[in-house]
């Protein structure tokens, strides 16, 4: 977001609050774009707190939503722009460990004594240019201590979900846990069970998207989270591997030095590839007659595994899909200087390519070490960026039909042999892809094109 958006959200967030003050409310900026503000960070949204009640914000407004009204939260839209508007409130008993039972209205420090974390405690008067701190969270702030206001076991107790936040929190500001409420977190990491699973994806998505994502799978393996929610990549821990080829340590480190390597910008696909792309190799694990450590075949259990944590964490298809492909195709890095040219073209013009490579440099550097095949596809690409990857094929199925040729199995064989060869440079014009294509007809007569026996052509890959 550009300064003069985050001045212009700003400006029709503080509209908001001095129409309801020149009404005769109290109105407020809430909860973490104060703390935003405050740490230097431009907020990217912004919560206002008020004594109005829900009806009293909706007739002040000409266009809002009441998005949870019966609990105080309406959303007022400003030149199309959703502002969070909420009641100040208390809230009643959670029973289901995500919502209170009940909610009273207040004023701000009864709304502020019942919020997760002191840093987002705190109130802004806008108009008047003050912070209102009734939990210590601007100390916290100076101090950079992430700590539950009141007791942490009960507002754990409250809402699950603020263990994981507790999580992000310390990630993605880079703050450390207080022991009391780090404490209360180890003590209920079990406990998340208890919550939706699509809750838990967007807040683990959350903390590997940030650039501090190695702090973030830390924190979760010493907590025990990472045990409970994805015990595939606890079992990583011991899962010994050749020391020529992996001189960084066992699979679980290798694949927390990869985290580390990526850059700080990943797409969710790439990083959930990292994490995966080796948990198939403690059920793959053996070791030969020489004494080698082996894992054959590995990236095709990774792949499956892959596919089965996705949907237990209900992920989009095109994310598993996504992340599936670069965890099968991770091995495949290693034959690439031995690839015809079209297979190679095949290769690079994959959609995921891009994610793919940088997952073998990160895999690379975070185990022996050698980059010749990551370069090999970069001068590559770079070779074949004038023209095309996959161009479009000189022959087409329409094209065999009008030479009389009757669909069947032969259709697909010439097709792909005849695009190959395109690939590879030998065919550049579609006189020559039909020439070659009636040589094949011709050699498929004579030896039962598809049957046993069949050899294909030089140029078929």
């Amino acid at each position: 977001m550009s300064a003069a958006e985050t001045s212009h959200l700003r400006h029709l967030a503080i509209r908001i609050v001095r129409r309801l003050h020149d009404a005769g409310y109290q109105a407020l900026f809430a909860g973490g774009c104060v703390r935003d503000r405050l740490l230097g960070t431009p907020p990217h949204d912004y919560d206002i707190a008020t004594d109005a009640l829900p009806a009293q914000v909706q007739m002040l407004f000409e266009k809002t939503v009441p998005v949870g009204a019966q609990f105080g939260v309406i959303l007022v839209v400003e030149q199309g722009v959703p502002f969070q508007v909420a009641t100040f409130r208390t809230d009643g008993h959670y029973l289901d460990h995500r919502r209170p039972e009940t909610v009273s209205f207040g004023g701000p420090k009864e709304d502020a004594l019942r919020r997760d974390f002191t840093i987002n405690g705190l109130f802004e008067n806008p108009l008047e240019n003050c912070v209102l701190d009734y939990v210590g969270g601007r100390e916290d702030l100076r101090n950079r201590t992430l700590r539950c206001i009141g007791n942490p076991i009960e507002r754990f107790e409250e809402d699950r979900l603020r263990i994981l936040r507790a999580i992000r929190f310390a990630t993605t500001l880079d703050f450390q846990i207080h022991p009391d409420t780090w404490q209360a977190l180890d003590t209920h990491a079990h406990t998340l069970s208890e919550i939706s699973v699509e809750r838990i994806r967007e807040e683990l998505n959350r903390i590997f998207l940030s650039h501090r994502r190695v702090q973030g799978f830390d924190l979760l393996d010493r907590s025990g989270i990472l045990k409970h929610l994805l015990p595939e990549i606890e079992a990583l821990k011991g899962c010994e591997q050749p020391v020529e080829f992996h001189p960084e340590g066992d699979v679980f480190v290798h694949t927390r030095l990869m985290l580390s390597l990526l850059p700080p910008r990943v797409s969710l696909p790439l990083v959930l590839a990292t994490l995966f792309h080796d948990i198939g190799k403690p059920g793959t694990a053996r070791t030969d007659e020489t004494g080698r450590i082996r894992f054959n075949a590995h990236e095709k259990l990774s792949a499956e595994m892959t596919v089965r944590i996705m949907k237990r964490l209900r992920y989009a298809n095109m994310e598993i899909e996504a992340t599936e492909t670069m965890v099968r195709n991770h091995m495949a890095f290693k034959d690439v200087q031995n690839m015809r040219r079209s297979t190679l073209k095949r290769f690079l013009a994959r959609s995921t390519f891009d994610d793919e490579l940088e997952l073998h440099r990160v895999d690379c550097l975070g185990s022996h070490g050698l980059l010749d095949n990551y370069e090999f596809l970069l001068t590559k690409r770079e070779e074949f960026s004038n023209e095309p990857l996959l161009p479009p094929p000189l022959l087409t199925g329409a094209d065999l039909i009008a030479l009389d040729w009757k669909p069947g199995p032969q259709f697909k064989i010439v097709l792909e042999a005849t695009h190959n060869a395109q690939l590879e440079g030998t065919l550049s014009s579609k006189e020559e892809a039909v020439s070659f294509a009636l040589k094949m007809k011709n050699i498929g007569e004579m030896k039962n094109m598809g049957g046993e026996g069949f050899e294909p052509p030089t140029y078929w890959v």
